[in-house]
Protein backbone atom coordinates (compact mmCIF):
# COMPACT_ATOMS: atom_id res chain seq x y z
CA UNK A 1 0.00 0.00 0.00
CA UNK A 2 1.47 3.70 -1.16
CA UNK A 3 -0.61 7.20 -1.66
CA UNK A 4 0.24 10.29 -0.08
CA UNK A 5 -0.64 11.41 3.74
CA UNK A 6 -4.03 12.66 2.77
CA UNK A 7 -5.20 9.41 1.20
CA UNK A 8 -3.66 7.01 3.79
CA UNK A 9 -5.38 9.27 6.68
CA UNK A 10 -8.79 8.73 4.87
CA UNK A 11 -8.54 5.16 5.37
CA UNK A 12 -10.09 2.95 8.20
CA UNK A 13 -7.22 0.42 8.56
CA UNK A 14 -4.98 1.46 11.03
CA UNK A 15 -1.77 3.04 9.02
CA UNK A 16 2.04 4.75 10.06
CA UNK A 17 4.39 5.90 7.71
CA UNK A 18 7.88 6.22 9.14
CA UNK A 19 10.65 8.26 7.57
CA UNK A 20 13.81 6.75 6.96
CA UNK A 21 14.97 5.89 10.21
CA UNK A 22 12.08 4.23 11.65
CA UNK A 23 10.83 7.51 12.82
CA UNK A 24 6.98 8.06 12.40
CA UNK A 25 6.54 10.75 10.76
CA UNK A 26 2.64 10.76 10.82
CA UNK A 27 -0.02 8.14 11.42
CA UNK A 28 -4.00 8.14 10.16
CA UNK A 29 -6.57 8.03 12.61
CA UNK A 30 -7.49 4.53 13.01
CA UNK A 31 -4.03 3.98 13.93
CA UNK A 32 -4.29 6.75 16.98
CA UNK A 33 -7.40 4.95 17.96
CA UNK A 34 -6.30 1.32 18.01
CA UNK A 35 -3.13 2.59 20.29
CA UNK A 36 -5.24 4.72 22.37
CA UNK A 37 -2.81 8.06 21.56
CA UNK A 38 -3.51 11.00 20.30
CA UNK A 39 -1.76 11.53 16.75
CA UNK A 40 0.30 14.41 17.00
CA UNK A 41 2.03 12.36 20.22
CA UNK A 42 3.02 9.39 18.34
CA UNK A 43 4.93 11.83 15.33
CA UNK A 44 8.59 11.61 16.42
CA UNK A 45 8.31 8.15 18.33
CA UNK A 46 11.11 5.78 17.02
CA UNK A 47 8.26 2.68 16.56
CA UNK A 48 10.69 0.56 17.84
CA UNK A 49 10.35 2.59 20.76
CA UNK A 50 6.86 0.97 21.02
CA UNK A 51 7.40 -2.74 20.62
CA UNK A 52 8.56 -3.38 24.32
CA UNK A 53 11.89 -4.87 23.23
CA UNK A 54 10.67 -7.66 20.66
CA UNK A 55 13.35 -7.51 18.11
CA UNK A 56 11.50 -9.02 15.00
CA UNK A 57 10.28 -5.49 14.46
CA UNK A 58 13.93 -3.94 14.36
CA UNK A 59 14.74 -6.66 12.39
CA UNK A 60 11.88 -6.37 9.72
CA UNK A 61 13.05 -2.90 9.10
CA UNK A 62 16.10 -3.30 8.35
CA UNK A 63 15.45 -6.01 5.78
CA UNK A 64 12.79 -3.62 4.09
CA UNK A 65 15.10 -0.68 4.29
CA UNK A 66 17.61 -2.30 2.08
CA UNK A 67 15.26 -4.88 0.00
CA UNK A 68 12.78 -3.29 -2.31
CA UNK A 69 10.67 -6.47 -2.53
CA UNK A 70 7.51 -7.80 -1.17
CA UNK A 71 5.87 -6.72 1.74
CA UNK A 72 7.10 -8.07 4.83
CA UNK A 73 4.47 -9.38 7.80
CA UNK A 74 5.33 -9.34 11.70
CA UNK A 75 2.91 -11.60 13.26
CA UNK A 76 1.12 -10.93 16.20
CA UNK A 77 3.23 -7.90 17.12
CA UNK A 78 2.78 -5.68 20.60
CA UNK A 79 2.73 -1.94 20.70
CA UNK A 80 2.45 0.03 23.71
CA UNK A 81 2.76 3.60 24.06
CA UNK A 82 4.46 4.26 27.56
CA UNK A 83 1.47 3.84 30.20
CA UNK A 84 -0.64 2.49 27.97
CA UNK A 85 -2.50 -0.87 27.73
CA UNK A 86 -0.28 -3.33 24.68
CA UNK A 87 -1.83 -3.61 21.07
CA UNK A 88 -1.32 -7.04 19.31
CA UNK A 89 -1.96 -6.77 15.40
CA UNK A 90 0.09 -8.56 12.17
CA UNK A 91 1.99 -5.75 10.77
CA UNK A 92 2.85 -5.28 6.96
CA UNK A 93 5.55 -3.45 6.41
CA UNK A 94 6.58 -2.37 3.04
CA UNK A 95 9.64 0.67 1.53
CA UNK A 96 7.85 3.93 0.82
CA UNK A 97 9.26 5.75 -2.57
CA UNK A 98 10.33 8.50 0.10
CA UNK A 99 12.99 5.81 1.34
CA UNK A 100 10.78 5.64 4.69
CA UNK A 101 8.27 2.88 5.36
CA UNK A 102 4.57 1.97 5.01
CA UNK A 103 3.27 0.17 8.63
CA UNK A 104 -0.40 -0.90 8.02
CA UNK A 105 -1.81 -2.86 11.11
CA UNK A 106 -4.03 -5.73 11.28
CA UNK A 107 -5.17 -5.62 14.69
CA UNK A 108 -5.83 -9.51 16.06
CA UNK A 109 -7.65 -9.66 19.63
CA UNK A 110 -5.51 -11.03 22.74
CA UNK A 111 -5.38 -14.87 23.35
CA UNK A 112 -3.01 -14.63 26.19
CA UNK A 113 -0.19 -17.16 25.58
CA UNK A 114 -1.75 -18.31 22.29
CA UNK A 115 -2.14 -17.76 18.75
CA UNK A 116 -5.80 -16.76 17.68
CA UNK A 117 -5.65 -18.81 14.52
CA UNK A 118 -4.96 -21.68 16.98
CA UNK A 119 -7.25 -20.90 19.61
CA UNK A 120 -10.38 -20.31 17.33
CA UNK A 121 -10.93 -23.48 15.94
CA UNK A 122 -10.96 -25.53 18.91
CA UNK A 123 -13.16 -22.94 20.85
CA UNK A 124 -15.42 -23.10 17.42
CA UNK A 125 -15.02 -26.78 17.71
CA UNK A 126 -16.30 -27.14 21.46
CA UNK A 127 -19.44 -24.90 20.80
CA UNK A 128 -20.38 -26.42 17.90
CA UNK A 129 -20.61 -30.20 19.26
CA UNK A 130 -22.56 -28.80 21.90
CA UNK A 131 -24.92 -27.51 19.32
CA UNK A 132 -24.83 -30.56 17.39
CA UNK A 133 -26.06 -32.62 20.07
CA UNK A 134 -29.52 -30.12 20.38
CA UNK A 135 -29.98 -30.51 16.49
CA UNK A 136 -29.49 -33.62 15.79
CA UNK A 137 -33.40 -35.10 16.92
CA UNK A 138 -35.10 -32.25 15.21
CA UNK A 139 -33.39 -32.98 12.20
CA UNK A 140 -34.53 -36.59 12.22
CA UNK A 141 -38.28 -34.99 12.42
CA UNK A 142 -37.93 -32.59 9.61
CA UNK A 143 -36.22 -35.45 7.35
CA UNK A 144 -39.31 -37.98 7.93
CA UNK A 145 -41.94 -35.50 7.96
CA UNK A 146 -40.55 -34.14 4.28
CA UNK A 147 -40.15 -37.99 3.39
CA UNK A 148 -43.87 -38.17 4.17
CA UNK A 149 -44.94 -35.24 2.56
CA UNK A 150 -43.06 -36.27 -0.51
CA UNK A 151 -45.04 -39.65 -0.75
CA UNK A 152 -48.47 -37.71 -0.92
CA UNK A 153 -47.15 -35.76 -3.78
CA UNK A 154 -45.83 -38.56 -5.55
CA UNK A 155 -49.91 -39.06 -5.77
CA UNK A 156 -50.35 -36.09 -7.75
CA UNK A 157 -49.16 -34.78 -10.88
CA UNK A 158 -49.53 -31.15 -10.58
CA UNK A 159 -47.25 -30.42 -7.57
CA UNK A 160 -43.44 -30.43 -9.86
CA UNK A 161 -42.74 -27.21 -7.61
CA UNK A 162 -43.53 -28.96 -4.33
CA UNK A 163 -41.93 -32.10 -5.32
CA UNK A 164 -38.92 -29.97 -6.31
CA UNK A 165 -39.10 -28.06 -2.66
CA UNK A 166 -39.10 -31.22 -0.63
CA UNK A 167 -36.36 -32.73 -2.73
CA UNK A 168 -34.38 -29.96 -1.47
CA UNK A 169 -35.68 -30.20 2.61
CA UNK A 170 -34.28 -33.56 1.88
CA UNK A 171 -31.28 -32.93 0.27
CA UNK A 172 -30.44 -30.23 2.82
CA UNK A 173 -31.52 -32.36 5.84
CA UNK A 174 -28.87 -35.35 4.53
CA UNK A 175 -26.10 -32.58 4.61
CA UNK A 176 -26.95 -31.09 7.86
CA UNK A 177 -27.07 -34.58 9.25
CA UNK A 178 -23.61 -35.24 7.49
CA UNK A 179 -22.17 -32.10 9.16
CA UNK A 180 -23.17 -32.91 12.53
CA UNK A 181 -21.74 -36.50 12.48
CA UNK A 182 -18.67 -34.80 11.57
CA UNK A 183 -18.54 -32.55 14.20
CA UNK A 184 -19.56 -35.42 16.63
CA UNK A 185 -17.43 -38.18 15.48
CA UNK A 186 -13.63 -36.72 14.90
CA UNK A 187 -12.28 -37.97 11.48
CA UNK A 188 -9.67 -36.80 9.53
CA UNK A 189 -10.00 -34.31 7.44
CA UNK A 190 -12.76 -34.55 3.86
CA UNK A 191 -10.23 -35.00 0.91
CA UNK A 192 -10.81 -31.86 -1.28
CA UNK A 193 -12.14 -32.74 -4.76
CA UNK A 194 -12.53 -30.08 -8.19
CA UNK A 195 -15.16 -27.92 -7.33
CA UNK A 196 -16.92 -25.34 -9.55
CA UNK A 197 -17.30 -22.76 -7.22
CA UNK A 198 -20.37 -21.48 -9.54
CA UNK A 199 -22.73 -25.06 -8.85
CA UNK A 200 -21.88 -23.91 -5.05
CA UNK A 201 -23.01 -20.58 -5.38
CA UNK A 202 -26.36 -21.59 -7.21
CA UNK A 203 -27.24 -24.22 -3.97
CA UNK A 204 -26.77 -21.38 -1.93
CA UNK A 205 -29.12 -19.15 -4.09
CA UNK A 206 -31.80 -21.58 -4.07
CA UNK A 207 -31.61 -22.11 -0.47
CA UNK A 208 -32.15 -18.15 0.11
CA UNK A 209 -34.99 -18.21 -2.83
CA UNK A 210 -36.78 -21.04 -0.24
CA UNK A 211 -36.15 -18.59 3.13
CA UNK A 212 -36.78 -14.84 1.27
CA UNK A 213 -39.01 -15.45 -1.34
CA UNK A 214 -39.31 -12.15 -3.18
CA UNK A 215 -38.46 -9.90 -0.05
CA UNK A 216 -34.61 -10.06 -1.11
CA UNK A 217 -33.56 -9.38 -5.10
CA UNK A 218 -30.66 -11.85 -5.42
CA UNK A 219 -28.12 -11.13 -8.04
CA UNK A 220 -25.36 -12.91 -9.87
CA UNK A 221 -22.30 -11.47 -11.20
CA UNK A 222 -19.51 -14.27 -12.39
CA UNK A 223 -16.48 -14.57 -14.03
CA UNK A 224 -17.28 -17.62 -16.07
CA UNK A 225 -14.06 -18.24 -16.68
CA UNK A 226 -12.69 -19.28 -13.52
CA UNK A 227 -11.07 -22.71 -13.22
CA UNK A 228 -12.32 -25.47 -11.07
CA UNK A 229 -10.25 -25.93 -8.15
CA UNK A 230 -9.82 -28.55 -5.06
CA UNK A 231 -11.99 -27.87 -2.22
CA UNK A 232 -15.15 -28.87 0.16
CA UNK A 233 -18.15 -28.45 -1.67
CA UNK A 234 -20.15 -29.03 2.03
CA UNK A 235 -17.77 -27.01 3.95
CA UNK A 236 -17.97 -24.33 1.06
CA UNK A 237 -21.67 -24.10 0.89
CA UNK A 238 -22.07 -23.91 4.47
CA UNK A 239 -20.26 -21.57 4.90
CA UNK A 240 -21.38 -18.92 2.16
CA UNK A 241 -25.29 -19.56 3.34
CA UNK A 242 -24.10 -18.39 6.54
CA UNK A 243 -22.93 -15.00 5.02
CA UNK A 244 -26.26 -14.46 2.83
CA UNK A 245 -28.17 -15.90 5.54
CA UNK A 246 -26.78 -12.82 7.69
CA UNK A 247 -27.85 -10.33 4.97
CA UNK A 248 -31.23 -11.22 5.02
CA UNK A 249 -31.49 -11.39 9.05
CA UNK A 250 -30.00 -8.00 8.52
CA UNK A 251 -32.96 -6.29 6.40
CA UNK A 252 -31.08 -6.38 3.53
CA UNK A 253 -33.10 -5.88 0.21
CA UNK A 254 -30.70 -6.76 -2.28
CA UNK A 255 -27.97 -9.39 -2.29
CA UNK A 256 -25.63 -9.88 -4.94
CA UNK A 257 -22.98 -12.76 -5.35
CA UNK A 258 -19.71 -11.64 -6.75
CA UNK A 259 -16.69 -14.32 -8.40
CA UNK A 260 -13.41 -12.95 -9.96
CA UNK A 261 -9.86 -14.24 -10.25
CA UNK A 262 -7.49 -12.25 -9.05
CA UNK A 263 -3.38 -12.47 -9.75
CA UNK A 264 -0.45 -12.89 -7.63
CA UNK A 265 -2.73 -12.15 -4.13
CA UNK A 266 -0.65 -12.56 -0.96
CA UNK A 267 -2.43 -14.77 1.10
CA UNK A 268 -0.64 -14.79 4.63
CA UNK A 269 2.86 -15.36 3.96
CA UNK A 270 1.96 -17.25 0.85
CA UNK A 271 2.29 -15.36 -2.77
CA UNK A 272 -0.74 -17.75 -4.79
CA UNK A 273 -0.03 -16.77 -8.78
CA UNK A 274 -4.19 -16.87 -9.02
CA UNK A 275 -7.17 -16.96 -6.47
CA UNK A 276 -10.42 -16.47 -6.08
CA UNK A 277 -12.22 -13.27 -4.97
CA UNK A 278 -15.67 -13.91 -4.04
CA UNK A 279 -17.75 -11.18 -2.46
CA UNK A 280 -21.02 -11.21 -0.85
CA UNK A 281 -22.65 -7.64 -0.75
CA UNK A 282 -25.69 -6.55 0.89
CA UNK A 283 -27.68 -3.01 1.81
CA UNK A 284 -28.89 -4.50 5.16
CA UNK A 285 -28.25 -2.83 8.28
CA UNK A 286 -24.08 -3.26 9.11
CA UNK A 287 -22.15 -4.80 11.49
CA UNK A 288 -22.56 -3.33 14.85
CA UNK A 289 -19.55 -0.96 16.35
CA UNK A 290 -19.36 -2.90 19.61
CA UNK A 291 -19.22 -5.94 17.80
CA UNK A 292 -16.85 -4.68 14.80
CA UNK A 293 -13.37 -6.59 16.45
CA UNK A 294 -15.16 -9.84 18.04
CA UNK A 295 -17.22 -10.42 14.97
CA UNK A 296 -15.44 -13.99 13.56
CA UNK A 297 -15.55 -15.29 17.86
CA UNK A 298 -17.60 -17.56 18.72
CA UNK A 299 -21.46 -17.16 20.42
CA UNK A 300 -20.78 -13.34 19.34
CA UNK A 301 -23.74 -12.03 17.67
CA UNK A 302 -25.49 -9.32 17.20
CA UNK A 303 -29.26 -10.57 17.67
CA UNK A 304 -30.97 -12.00 20.82
CA UNK A 305 -32.13 -15.10 18.44
CA UNK A 306 -28.67 -15.31 17.18
CA UNK A 307 -26.00 -18.19 17.87
CA UNK A 308 -23.30 -16.41 17.38
CA UNK A 309 -22.14 -19.48 15.42
CA UNK A 310 -22.15 -18.71 11.48
CA UNK A 311 -19.62 -15.76 10.70
CA UNK A 312 -17.17 -18.37 13.48
CA UNK A 313 -17.86 -21.43 10.89
CA UNK A 314 -17.60 -19.25 8.09
CA UNK A 315 -14.07 -18.31 8.64
CA UNK A 316 -12.81 -21.70 9.94
CA UNK A 317 -13.92 -22.71 6.36
CA UNK A 318 -11.87 -20.15 4.69
CA UNK A 319 -8.56 -20.94 6.79
CA UNK A 320 -9.34 -25.22 6.08
CA UNK A 321 -9.03 -23.75 2.66
CA UNK A 322 -5.75 -22.11 3.42
CA UNK A 323 -7.86 -18.84 2.46
CA UNK A 324 -9.16 -15.54 4.15
CA UNK A 325 -12.57 -13.50 5.28
CA UNK A 326 -12.47 -10.19 5.96
CA UNK A 327 -15.05 -7.43 5.61
CA UNK A 328 -16.32 -3.98 5.41
CA UNK A 329 -19.14 -2.13 6.57
CA UNK A 330 -21.69 0.88 6.87
CA UNK A 331 -25.06 1.16 7.13
CA UNK A 332 -26.62 -0.04 3.97
CA UNK A 333 -23.22 -1.26 2.23
CA UNK A 334 -21.61 -4.23 3.80
CA UNK A 335 -19.14 -6.68 1.62
CA UNK A 336 -17.64 -9.89 2.64
CA UNK A 337 -14.71 -11.26 0.67
CA UNK A 338 -13.66 -14.47 0.69
CA UNK A 339 -10.29 -15.13 -1.15
CA UNK A 340 -9.24 -18.90 -1.85
CA UNK A 341 -5.96 -19.42 -3.35
CA UNK A 342 -6.81 -22.08 -7.18
CA UNK A 343 -4.46 -24.18 -8.56
CA UNK A 344 -4.52 -23.86 -12.50
CA UNK A 345 -5.08 -27.18 -14.71
CA UNK A 346 -1.94 -27.68 -16.01
CA UNK A 347 -1.97 -27.15 -19.55
CA UNK A 348 -1.32 -30.45 -22.07
CA UNK A 349 1.98 -30.68 -23.54
CA UNK A 350 2.04 -32.01 -27.10
CA UNK A 351 5.78 -34.46 -26.95
CA UNK A 352 6.17 -33.54 -30.58
CA UNK A 353 6.91 -30.10 -29.76
CA UNK A 354 8.04 -30.68 -25.92
CA UNK A 355 12.03 -30.70 -27.12
CA UNK A 356 11.83 -26.89 -29.14
CA UNK A 357 9.80 -25.70 -25.93
CA UNK A 358 11.94 -21.98 -24.56
CA UNK A 359 11.06 -19.84 -22.18
CA UNK A 360 9.92 -16.26 -22.61
CA UNK A 361 12.11 -13.93 -22.78
CA UNK A 362 10.12 -11.62 -21.26
CA UNK A 363 9.09 -13.39 -18.00
CA UNK A 364 11.68 -12.71 -15.45
CA UNK A 365 9.74 -15.10 -13.09
CA UNK A 366 8.69 -12.25 -10.62
CA UNK A 367 5.19 -11.64 -9.40
CA UNK A 368 4.36 -7.92 -9.22
CA UNK A 369 3.90 -6.84 -5.73
CA UNK A 370 0.43 -6.33 -4.45
CA UNK A 371 -0.67 -6.83 -8.31
CA UNK A 372 -4.11 -7.16 -8.49
CA UNK A 373 -6.04 -8.53 -12.04
CA UNK A 374 -9.38 -9.70 -13.00
CA UNK A 375 -10.62 -12.00 -15.55
CA UNK A 376 -13.42 -10.12 -17.92
CA UNK A 377 -16.73 -11.33 -16.27
CA UNK A 378 -20.02 -11.95 -16.98
CA UNK A 379 -22.55 -9.19 -17.07
CA UNK A 380 -24.40 -9.02 -14.04
CA UNK A 381 -28.00 -10.98 -13.91
CA UNK A 382 -31.03 -10.92 -11.74
CA UNK A 383 -31.82 -14.47 -10.09
CA UNK A 384 -35.47 -14.85 -9.55
CA UNK A 385 -36.63 -16.33 -6.27
CA UNK A 386 -39.17 -19.22 -7.12
CA UNK A 387 -42.46 -17.63 -7.07
CA UNK A 388 -44.94 -17.96 -3.62
CA UNK A 389 -41.95 -18.92 -1.62
CA UNK A 390 -42.71 -17.66 1.64
CA UNK A 391 -14.14 0.46 5.16
CA UNK A 392 -11.70 -2.39 6.28
CA UNK A 393 -11.06 -5.76 7.81
CA UNK A 394 -12.91 -5.23 11.09
CA UNK A 395 -14.21 -1.75 10.88
CA UNK A 396 -17.53 -1.31 10.32
CA UNK A 397 -21.00 0.61 11.74
CA UNK A 398 -24.59 0.05 12.09
CA UNK A 399 -27.10 -2.98 13.51
CA UNK A 400 -28.15 -5.74 13.81
CA UNK A 401 -25.64 -8.43 11.75
CA UNK A 402 -25.70 -11.61 13.52
CA UNK A 403 -22.25 -13.21 14.13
Amino acid sequence: MTGTAPELESLTTPVAWLDAVGVIAGCNQAFARWLGVGARRLVGWPLVGLDGGDERLATALARVAIDDGAPLRVRRLGLCFPDGAPRFADLWLSRRDDGGTLVEAHPVDEFPGEDPAQVLPSALSAALKGLAHELRNPLAGVKGAAQLLARRAAAREDNADERELLALIDGEVARLTGLLDRLLNPAPPQAHALLNIHAVLERVLRLAEADAGWAVQLVRDYDPSLPEFDGDADRLQQALWNLVRNAIEAGATHITLRTRADHGLRLGDELHPVALRLEISDDGRGVPEELAERLFLPLVTGRAEGTGLGLALAQQVAREHRGTLVYRSRPGHTVFTLHLPMRLPEPPVDVADEATMVPNANDDGRAERDSVAATPAAAPTVHSPIPGSGEHVQDASGEGRDG
